[in-house]
């Protein structure tokens, strides 16, 4: 009996215990606390979140994201990064010389075409390479050549571009006539065409190059080297001053200041027509008066651009070389348009021995 006392007296304060927790449980403090720990919870996971959201995200200035996938659950995901390949003037370090202009691109010079006055110099004879402004030469020796225009060419596996992989619209197999591809290498720097015109000369691409290189040396481009037709090549090199020579001498040829100046250009392609555009965008601009140009880009070489134009009653040359944003060589060409037309302007007298 006193057994049954007890086990019913056990059973009672296990009963009102469970009520007394219940009830501290529902008062204010008990909620302060699950409150805290809620809060704590929440801001651990704010600080997680945080910690992933400042993973800096794949941009034009950074290198390129790569996500390595976790092995097991418990591994975390981790992001490397591959820097941004340097171009060769990065790696001198010739964008750290400053010029008054504020220009972006690391090499530049100006040059009046009439009088040869230096207007622009900086780090001018710096050699590096030159991407696409190759195609300035190639165009040059086919122009020179009096090679048929009106003779069919055909793209070959041989023209696919193996140093850099770029694409291309003219597939293999496609036929334009030596004209046309001229059209498109100095217009929007086909690389396949460039190739094509070159593999096609009278004796092969190396008798082409070799003849590249001896028109260089002929107009004293003394810092110049070029090993293939397209700019595709890093070892395709040059300075601004050797160029500012090429302008002036391809200037001269009416079908280079054609070719290279028209704002598009359409060829057919079997059942298809394909629109190319030019790859300068100023010569579509009302307010600037183009002679010749070319533009050029690959990693090594950066944004690069030659030009003639008439300035302020002036022929200038303009060649910007190793510029870092995409857009930075065009807003290098405005700055110096700008400056030159803020000058004193030429006596009449000069302008008219200018025109003559």
């Amino acid at each position: 009996m006193h057994h049954g006392r007890r086990t019913a007296v056990n059973r009672f304060f296990q009963f009102f215990g469970l009520i007394v927790v219940s009830v501290a449980l529902l008062s204010p403090a008990a909620h302060a606390g699950e409150r805290k720990k809620a809060s704590v919870k929440k801001q651990q996971a704010q600080s997680v979140s945080a910690r992933r959201s400042a993973v800096p995200r794949k941009s034009a200035s950074a290198g390129k994201a790569v996500r390595a996938t976790a092995r097991t659950a418990k591994a975390p995901t981790r992001v490397a990064y591959e820097p941004a390949k340097l171009s060769f003037g990065q790696m001198a370090g010739l964008h750290q010389v400053t010029d008054p202009l504020d220009l972006k691109s690391s090499v530049a010079f100006v040059i009046d075409q009439d009088t040869h006055e230096v207007l622009v110099s900086k780090n001018d004879h710096a050699v590096l390479p030159i991407a696409s402004l190759t195609k300035l030469m190639t165009g040059l020796i086919i122009t020179q050549a009096r090679l048929p225009m009106d003779e069919p060419l055909t793209i070959t596996q041989d023209d696919v571009d193996t140093e850099k992989g770029s694409r291309s619209r003219l597939s293999v197999g496609t036929t334009l006539t030596r004209g046309e591809l001229l059209h498109l290498a100095l217009m929007s720097s086909e690389n396949r065409a460039a190739h094509a015109l070159g593999r096609t000369y009278p004796g092969g691409l190396d008798a082409f190059v070799a003849l590249m290189n001896s028109k260089a040396r002929s107009i004293g481009m003394t810092d110049t080297i070029y090993v293939e037709p397209t700019g595709l090549s890093s070892r395709n090199q040059s300075s601004a001053r050797d160029l500012a020579r090429l302008v002036n001498v391809a200037h001269g040829d009416p079908m280079m200041r054609e070719f290279s100046t028209s704002p598009g250009y359409e060829v057919a392609v079997g059942q298809k027509t394909l629109q190319y555009n030019n790859t300068n965008g100023l010569v579509k601009n009302p307010d600037w008066d183009i002679g010749l140009q070319k533009t050029g880009y690959i990693s090594e070489a950066g944004r690069c651009l030659v030009m003639q134009a008439h300035i302020a009653g002036r022929k200038l040359i303009m060649v910007f070389l190793d510029s870092a944003g995409k857009f930075s060589r065009l807003g290098d060409a405005q700055r110096v348009r700008h400056w030159v037309e803020s000058l004193p302007a030429l006596s009449p007298k000069l302008q008219a021995a200018r025109a003559g």
